[in-house]
């Protein structure tokens, strides 16, 4: 018998090429998630290889862990919520500075199936964290099921972080 596939084909790919540009780089990766509840570091610890390039990654699906674990401030959860684009730089940068790593990458969303925090299903903010302590934030607005906008937001983070670290790769770390 064999194992059932426990990732998709293009997130898995963007995490391939994740692992290669950190590589190349000499550099290291944590995630921190919420809507994807572990999915991206399940990608990326797929490839083989990931140890060299992957710190670990933590699920902060409670707003309030969030706070206590990665150092977003509850006054800015409390005003904004935790579907907002400074709670995915804050996220980015407080699991870059707690498990050591060169770049966080961080997700904040809604999957659905009820809008959250005055923002639509589909309303995805991704962060990365940077050596140089930058932030790079996108927003996604995805459609789709609850798991097709969890995986689509896989995709979504992976392709940020790459280009993100390709984009640094001229600066030291």
């Amino acid at each position: 018998m064999s194992a059932p596939q426990s990732t998709d084909p293009a997130a898995a790919s963007a995490a391939a090429a994740v692992h290669r540009a950190l590589l190349e780089r000499g550099a290291t990766c944590a995630t921190a998630e919420s809507l994807t509840g572990g999915l991206i570091g399940a990608h990326l610890t797929s490839v083989p290889g990931a140890s060299n390039t992957y710190r670990g990654g933590v699920v902060t699906y409670a707003t309030d862990t969030k706070a206590a674990l990665l150092g977003v401030p509850s006054d800015l959860l409390a005003a904004r919520g935790a579907v907002h684009p400074d709670v995915a730089a804050r996220m980015a940068a407080g699991v870059r500075g707690l498990l050591n790593a060169d770049y966080g990458v961080a997700v904040t969303g809604v999957a659905g199936p009820d809008p959250q925090d005055g923002r639509p299903v589909g309303t995805v903010f991704a962060a990365v964290s940077t050596p140089g302590e930058t932030d790079t934030i996108r927003e996604f607005r995805f459609t789709g099921d609850r798991a097709g906008i969890r995986y689509l937001t896989v995709e979504g983070a992976l392709e940020l972080l790459e280009a993100t670290v390709r984009a640094g790769a001229a600066d030291p770390v």
